[in-house]
């Protein structure tokens, strides 16, 4: 099944593709915002969910979004001219790390999309390329909440030293000339919130689509994932959204 197409399936009913609540995701933005922010840049942004919801509570907001599916750049666009955004935001098919900018942003998102950088101190590196003078950067990633056992890291597929405790990971990024400024752990009902969507709406698609040549595969999909989730990994990977700012 490719992809995106899952990915936009598992979000259908969860579009902030992250372990947040749609309470925490305006408190996180208001904060990223904060001194009136011009411009902002989110580097893999999906359908763009983040950038939607800023550019509503932000009249005077420009942003970018960058990020490799097609499809979810037109979903973009689409709820951008619903919203009667559409004028105030860019979106571009590419490579979120070939992306460059002649002018630096206010903010520079990347929420769950370290991966595409090869890791957090990466994706921090190339957030700060494009990040004005006095700029943040809004990231979020994983870490373990408790040292993970057999089950855990079968059930994601996972390395242990893929992600760090808590402690570690912002020792990492302050480590790296970093400062957070605000910080959300997601709570267990925000990740039970994001694992029963991305089940439950994979699961229903295979349902509503017998016919389909993905169909097998989504329900099988769905199925381990959620056997992964609430056999292994529950409780032992959390997912951490900050607000950064470069140290003095």
């Amino acid at each position: 099944m490719d992809r995106h197409l899952r990915a936009r399936i598992t979000h259908a009913d969860h579009p902030v593709a992250a372990p947040v609540s749609d309470q925490n995701v305006a408190r996180l933005l208001e904060r990223a915002t904060r001194g009136g922010a011009g411009r902002m840049l989110d580097l893999g942004c999906g359908e763009g969910t983040w950038l939607l919801r800023a550019l509503a509570a932000n009249p005077e907001l420009h942003a970018v979004g960058v990020d490799l599916d097609d499809s979810g750049l037109t979903l973009a666009r689409q709820r951008a001219e619903a919203l009667g955004v559409a004028r105030r935001i860019g979106l571009h098919h590419q490579d979120a790390a070939d992306f460059g900018s002649r002018e630096p942003f206010d903010v520079v998102l990347s929420i769950g999309s370290t991966h595409a950088f090869g890791g957090l101190l990466p994706t921090l590196a190339a957030a700060g390329r494009h990040l004005a003078p006095g700029g943040r950067v809004l990231l979020g990633d994983c870490y373990w909440e408790r040292e993970p056992d057999r089950a855990a890291l079968a059930g994601l597929g996972a390395a242990p030293d893929d992600w760090a405790d808590l402690a570690g990971t912002v020792r990492r990024i302050t480590d790296a000339g970093w400062v957070p400024v605000l910080g959300h752990s997601s709570t267990r009902a925000e990740w039970d919130a994001y694992e029963w969507a991305w089940t439950g709406s994979l699961a229903e698609w295979a349902l509503d689509h017998p016919d389909h040549p993905d169909s097998a595969e989504a329900a099988a999909t769905a199925a381990e994932h959620r056997d992964g989730w609430l056999g292994g990994y529950r409780g032992t990977l959390g997912f951490l959204t900050l607000v950064l700012r470069r140290a003095v």
